[in-house]
């Protein structure tokens, strides 16, 4: 049975779709055709997987996207109109969140619907288990070609799946991966029918929320501590490395390129 879950009211969010069915959460991204994540989307998601994880009667959730896009990633065309102050702020919400995702202590599964690079990737990997679509789909951590320098916690969370050196080849050269190739790395667990993407995800995070609760989440805890740790690391250092390169003339010009692209389609 699907119900409309705790503060999950129509006029709160305008980014994100909640249901729950039988104890789990179904976070349906939900902002136009790609997801790009803004401000806004990342802050109700935040806040939406903290209340989850608070919640005794939500026992896991799933995250997806809508028609063929999970997320296409960081809502560039909005940052780049940032002044220095939102976008400091902007990506320290963005660092936060990506630590809340990591420390969610119930079952948490991907159900990537489509293209997922970038920040719709990140989402992915904090994951417990990603589910792909099959199709002409693309996922994977392109920063470096975008002009983006990569954060050691990021690297740390891409390890934590494909291994230090596979990480480190794909994010140097900003590999994207089809679900085919993502699926031989390790960078997802299954590739299915773009149809049956909900259901292989609900088996898999039912699959988790059918062991002992606290032994599993305690588990799962101890499993990613040293990740938890890095990631919820102080960053000031890593920040403020990336906001001189994002506001130098190399990265605009970059940046500039690829909205004049985005904008003609």
């Amino acid at each position: 049975m699907y119900i409309e879950a705790f503060l999950f009211k129509p006029n709160i969010m305008n980014t994100i779709k909640v249901t729950v069915k039988d104890r789990l959460a179904i976070i349906t991204l939900n902002r136009g055709k790609s997801n790009a994540l803004n401000r806004e989307m990342i802050t109700e998601l935040n806040d939406m997987i903290l209340n989850i994880d608070a919640d005794a009667s939500i026992g896991g959730a799933m995250i997806t996207g809508t028609g063929h896009f999970f997320s296409a990633g960081l809502d560039l065309i909005e940052l780049y109109n940032y002044d220095e102050a939102e976008t400091r702020s902007f990506w320290t919400l963005f660092f936060q969140f990506t630590a809340n995702l990591c420390k969610f202590k119930k079952p948490l599964v991907a159900a990537i619907n489509g293209h997922s690079p970038a920040g719709g990737c990140v989402i992915g990997i904090a994951c417990d288990a990603r589910i792909m679509a099959e199709g002409k789909y693309i996922i994977g951590l392109n920063e470096v070609p975008v002009g983006i320098i990569v954060p050691h916690s990021i690297f740390k969370l891409y390890a934590f799946w494909l291994g230090e050196a596979d990480a480190s080849r794909s994010l140097l050269e900003g590999k994207l991966f089809n679900p085919e190739e993502a699926l031989k790395i390790g960078l997802v667990d299954e590739v299915v029918n773009h149809d049956s993407i909900l259901t292989a995800a609900e088996r898999r995070v039912r699959k988790y929320m059918a062991f002992e609760a606290n032994t599993w989440q305690q588990s799962k805890l101890n499993i990613r501590q040293e990740l938890i740790n890095t990631i919820s690391a102080d960053q000031t250092d890593t920040l403020n490395n990336m906001l001189a390169q994002w506001w130098s003339p190399a990265t605009r010009s970059i940046l500039k390129t690829i909205i004049d692209n985005l904008q003609k389609k």
